[in-house]
């Protein structure tokens, strides 16, 4: 298959060196001229050390080039680069273009999933969009670990195609027709994770993250719910099994940056440690937008919104999460 990837970060360039690995055409493009210049010429991420870039990854500056006669386009940009990307790239892609999208994120004006983004930023192109989600560090892909992902669209013979592309012995993939309840987790569960990271940074323990973690997939289930998502999508590797490595892993950034809120530095500071983006802090706008538009009960995201947009302190937010009305579990 020829493969053009947009974007270079971690996830990207960890995705292709495992293509390209199992017998794939890869060629990868970015907004950044420079990044483009470094991988060509050095082989190497910054942000995965140890991992060598096939000498049959090709690189272009060109977007013509890296749209051009692909079976499969890969967004691998942040979700806040998704739709400036695809309109960029529109003239060059093709009607009826098979996208995998990997971002994950929702846009804050809209409310769109980063599907109904690339497709709506394409108008009279027709593609068919896959949504790629699950619990997939790319330290972890970037070293041939165990892997498992899923495959997300309404059209079950385009997500079984990617699922054919992306299906090796270190990567197992699952299809999910639920393509926005598997988007949904992916943004949300980004929220969460922070929540966890604050409460490590603070100092809770473990019985503290596990109530975060199970407790703000319950909030995402009811939002999902609303919205007419397939429950059973959020007990599976997008939800259940994305959340846990988001909230737990040394490898999350949304953890990290939390645990440093937690330690009192402050949002805008702890980003910028973090060094890479955070696509909690991107997701919050949208979250909080949801919950009111959907009258759904989310105060886990809530709290963490005070934290992020409002300063509030974060012990205080746990106080009172703590102190909410007493509630059934089922509800």
């Amino acid at each position: 298959m020829r493969i053009g990837v947009l974007g270079a970060g971690t996830w990207g360039m960890a995705l292709t060196r495992m293509l390209c690995n199992i017998g794939h055409e890869v060629t990868v493009w970015s907004a950044l001229p420079e990044e483009i210049d470094q991988l060509d010429r050095e082989r190497t991420q910054k942000n995965l050390p140890g991992m060598t870039i096939p000498a049959a990854v090709r690189f272009t500056r060109d977007l013509a080039d890296v749209c051009a006669g692909r079976d499969l386009l890969l967004f691998a940009v942040p979700s806040i680069f998704v739709r400036s990307t695809a309109e960029r790239a529109a003239r060059y892609i093709p009607e009826g273009q098979l996208i995998a999208d990997v971002a994950k994120g929702l846009e804050a004006e809209t409310l769109m999933t980063m599907s109904e983004v690339i497709t709506d930023a394409l108008p009279g192109k027709r593609p068919t969009v896959v949504a790629l989600s699950g619990p997939t560090h790319a330290e972890e892909v970037a070293q041939d670990l165990p892997t498992t992902i899923v495959a997300a669209c309404a059209d079950q013979a385009a997500a079984e195609t990617v699922q054919a592309i992306f299906m090796n012995d270190v990567m197992r993939v699952y299809t999910n027709t639920d393509i926005r309840g598997v988007e949904l987790c992916g943004a949300l569960k980004n929220i969460i994770a922070l929540a966890a990271g604050i409460s490590s940074g603070i100092g809770y323990g473990d019985n503290a993250k596990a109530a975060l973690i199970t407790r703000g997939l319950a909030e995402i289930t009811r939002l999902g719910e609303k919205l007419g998502c397939e429950p059973r999508t959020f007990a599976g590797l997008a939800g259940m099994g994305d959340l846990i490595v988001t909230a737990t892993s040394r490898h999350s950034r949304n953890n990290r940056c939390g645990c440093l809120i937690g330690q009192g530095v402050r949002p805008d500071e702890a980003i910028r440690q973090v060094g890479m983006v955070v696509e909690g802090v991107n997701a919050l706008d949208a979250a909080m937008k949801l919950s009111e538009k959907y009258d759904v009960e989310m105060p886990i995201v809530h709290a963490v919104d005070r934290v992020i947009h409002h300063n509030a302190d974060p012990a205080d937010q746990v106080r009172r999460l703590m102190n909410r009305d007493p509630k059934t579990e089922l509800f």
